[in-house]
Parts: C-alpha cells; sequence; structure tokens
C-alpha cells in the first residue's frame, strides 16, 4: 500500500497534515512533495513518473488560489487523484470550484476545503478495495467512530 501526497506551497504545510496523520494512523506507506503545476511542471512530472513506477496506488492532491495542480496530476496519470481545495483567497471558493469542475473524463474527487484528513480517509477506503487488512481497520475505524459518538452523546443536553 502506498500513497502520495502533493501540494503547491510550503506555507500549506500544516493544512495538509491531515491525509498524512490519517495515511499513519492506518499505517499507509506514503512519501509528500512540495511542487508546482506552473513554476516546475517537468519536476512534477518527473515525480509522477517515478511514483507509478514505485507502485504508488493512490494520490493526494492539495492546492489553493486557480488550484490546478489537482487537475493537472489527473490529466498526467490514471492513478485515483483526491483533490484538496486550500483557502487562500476568495474563503477557498475558487479553489473548490477549480477542483471539483473538471472536464469529462478526467475526474479529481474533491473533499471539502482545507479537509485533508477526508483525503486521506478517501485514500483509505480506495486503497481497502484491495487489501482486505486494511478494510478491516476501516471497519473497526467506524465501529470505534460510532461506539465513541454514542457514549458521548447519550445523554440530555442543556441548552
Amino acid at each position: 500500500m502506498k500513497a502520495a501526497i502533493i501540494f503547491g506551497s510550503k506555507s500549506d504545510t500544516e493544512k495538509m497534515r491531515g491525509a498524512a496523520n490519517c495515511l499513519k494512523e492506518f499505517d499507509i506507506e506514503f512519501e509528500a512533495h512540495i511542487l508546482s503545476a506552473h513554476r516546475v511542471p517537468e519536476k512534477l512530472e518527473e515525480v509522477l513518473t517515478r511514483l507509478e513506477a514505485e507502485g504508488t496506488e493512490v494520490i493526494i492532491a492539495g492546492a489553493g488560489l486557480a488550484a490546478h495542480l489537482p487537475g493537472v496530476i489527473a490529466s498526467k496519470t490514471i492513478l485515483p487523484v483526491v483533490g484538496v481545495p486550500l483557502e487562500a483567497a476568495l474563503d477557498g471558493l475558487d479553489s473548490l470550484f477549480s477542483i471539483v469542475q473538471m472536464p469529462k473524463g478526467i475526474p479529481v474527487a474533491t473533499v471539502g476545503i482545507n479537509n485533508s484528513y477526508n483525503a486521506g480517509m478517501t485514500a483509505v477506503q480506495i486503497l481497502a478495495l484491495k487489501y482486505p487488512e486494511l478494510k478491516e481497520k476501516l471497519i473497526l475505524y467506524r465501529k470505534t467512530m460510532k461506539e465513541k459518538f454514542i457514549e458521548e452523546n447519550n445523554k440530555t443536553v442543556d441548552l
């Protein structure tokens, strides 16, 4: 099981940490890169080629502003790409629209603005289709989440 996290600016490191934390929680090997579809397109292509050759199975890509990075990645690989729109301007709506409105045939699965943890979880779900041991971890995670919610909220609330 191998994933990659790619995002366009060092300033987005904290926003993308949720994806890394999720992958670590499920013991999924990954590597992270700061790359730009505009500033270093050759380096991006080089890294994508290497990731595919080394068996990476899903890519999480975060971007703000015009947010081209996830779409460019999706156009250069057949691996599933999970896009994370990052808030940089316009409350992140510009990024959301840029990532979610991909042309027919080049999809990018898209999570909420700054919600890189859910991008990690989407990667876990994709990989769980292939790896039974990961599927079992995911089932246990959901069961534990449900039990914890019931325990914490199974009482009346004073408003």
